[in-house]
């Protein structure tokens, strides 16, 4: 088999990988190439291969770097399958939807100025009924469900606790009779983050693809950077002045309003210092309702707080702001006030015109509290520029600027590293991907110095071949029952006592059979039974 890297290979955007075995050809993630002009470029190139081609597209997750030109795949002539979580599917049906009139707002856009040179009109890279069409193709699946797709070809998602739905990708592809294990990180989150669970590990690995966003340096606490923002929410505030924040729709807007419900729900704050909160992304807004919808997948912190009945992503002095009239309202009020909003890097959406309006202000505040690119203008104001060009303006830069990294979703050096030393069967091969060159090179030496395992770090383009291996099969699955909520605890017990009595009647050993169709249906029921029981209590919570 042949493993090809058109995406992702030295720089953090874009993901896409392409394997090709005797009988298949398998897409990882289908990534959108952000940051800057010269980047986005990429995104119009024709694809290195046939989209009609393609069986299966696997996606890791919804963030656009990773899923953002699938509509154009689809729209090229794909007609597989395209696997991932659900929470994935659901977040794709918000994110693709609005690229897609990101894509069909600045061809118009372009378009008037080509239609005053006089020169030929362009199509947007794929409409929002591209983006509609691409939906049908999906398959969603739970987490820890080995998924066979053809007999030759398996695969299961664990949690990679980046964002809602983000997944490690395990994958068995079996030819001439033996079976070669790859595993794609995906993006890895960070433990011990807000509503989500902590990123899993794996047993073993043949061949290892892993991220490196951050493979040269360390996060600070999570704790002290929360700390941070409220302090200095609380002194922009006292000089009248407005806080700007950046943030990724999915993922880290969600995580904010988190932290800030905790700060203002549960500490005594005088009223007067109740700083209004404004979410103004549409797409946070409804990304923040998948998550909601999805509640089955949060770790035990939110779920217990679900339980008491405190919907985590409503507190008084939240306001979600969806209309234009209202976001432009936002940069006429005088009051002091935070507004979070798409995208995290600056380089679209309405944070943009905030930017506009408040970068030259001394009383306000920017905050960053994610990556960003090389190129991007949230990189340009963190490295020092006095004066930006936005919306065709010259602004200047007099706000105070801070960065804090303790927000970031990516999983710093010192957990990957700890990640990679739990897997008890090391890979032959680690390639080093989705970072910037030098931080590539550092993370592929700590990797090689303390495992001895052999590195690559792939350029855009180049392609691998895999030897095959033989894996052992997996054998003594278990599974614990749940305590759930009277009103379906009985539909559980049954679906548990149909559990226990097949392993009685196999003696507690899975035959082949066995595991691929009867046990991964009833522990589909269950994982299913447990994200209702969360629906329900996040419905009725305050």
């Amino acid at each position: 088999m042949q493993l090809s890297f058109f995406g992702a290979a030295q720089m953090v955007t874009g993901s896409n990988y392409l394997l090709s075995t005797k009988n298949h050809n398998i897409v990882i993630d289908c990534g959108m190439f952000q940051g800057n002009q010269e980047t986005e470029k990429l995104n119009y190139k024709e694809f290195p291969y046939d989209p009609a081609s393609i069986d299966i597209l696997i996606l890791t997750h919804a963030h656009i770097d990773h899923s953002g030109r699938i509509p154009r795949m689809v729209k090229e002539g794909f007609r597989g399958k395209i696997i991932s979580t659900k929470a994935t599917y659901d977040l794709c049906g918000v994110m693709l939807l609005d690229s897609a009139k990101i894509q069909e707002y600045d061809a118009e856009w372009e378009n008037k100025k080509r239609k005053r040179r006089g020169e030929p009109s362009i199509e947007p890279l794929y409409t929002v009924e591209d983006a509609e069409h691409s939906l049908k193709y999906f398959e969603p699946h739970l987490y820890e469900q080995k998924i066979d797709i053809n007999g030759e070809i398996s695969i299961r998602f664990k949690d990679a606790g980046h964002i809602l739905g983000s997944s490690i990708l395990e994958l068995w592809i079996t030819e001439d009779e033996t079976t070669t294990k790859l595993v794609f990180s995906g993006d890895l989150g960070m433990p011990d983050r807000p509503i989500i669970r902590d990123p899993q590990y794996i047993d073993e690995a043949d061949y290892l693809v892993i991220e490196s966003t951050y493979g040269d340096k360390d996060h600070p606490p999570m704790k002290e950077s929360t700390e941070k923002l409220i302090e200095i929410i609380n002194e922009t505030a006292k000089r009248g002045g407005t806080v700007l924040i950046p943030s990724f729709a999915v993922g880290r807007t969600q995580e904010l309003i988190y932290e800030l419900n905790r700060y203002y729900e549960y500490n005594d704050i005088k009223p007067h210092m109740e700083i209004p909160i404004y979410i103004d992304s549409p797409m946070a807004i409804n990304a923040t309702e998948v998550f909601q919808n999805n509640s089955g997948t949060f770790d035990q912190e939110t779920t217990d707080l679900i339980l008491k009945g405190d919907n985590p992503f409503t507190f008084n002095n939240l306001n979600y702001v969806r209309t234009v009239e209202e976001s432009m309202a936002l940069n006429e009020a005088d009051f002091p006030k935070v507004i979070i909003s798409a995208s995290g890097m600056a380089t679209a959406g309405r944070i943009r015109h905030h930017l506009k309006h408040n970068l030259w202000n001394p009383k306000n505040s920017l905050v960053f509290v994610g990556y960003q690119a090389e190129g991007s203008l949230g990189r340009i104001l963190l490295d020092g520029a006095k004066e930006v060009k936005l919306l065709g303006e010259d602004i200047h830069v007099g706000l105070q600027i801070y960065d804090l990294e303790g927000f970031s979703a990516h999983a710093d050096r010192t957990f990957m590293l700890n990640w990679i030393d739990k897997i008890e069967k090391k890979p032959k091969k680690v390639f080093i991907v989705h970072g910037e060159k030098e931080t590539a090179k550092a993370f592929s030496k700590q990797i090689e110095e303390r495992f001895g395992l052999k590195t690559i770090i792939p350029k855009l383009g180049n392609s691998y071949k895999i030897a095959i291996d033989t894996i052992e099969v997996e054998k003594g699955i278990t599974i614990e029952p749940e305590i759930l909520r009277e009103d379906i605890a009985k539909e559980l017990q049954n679906v548990y006592e149909q559990f226990n009595s097949l392993m009685n009647r196999s003696n507690g050993l899975f035959d082949e059979e066995l595991l691929e169709n009867n046990y991964n249906l009833l522990k589909n029921r269950l994982l299913d039974l447990q994200s209702q029981l969360m629906d329900i209590n996040i419905l009725i919570g305050k």
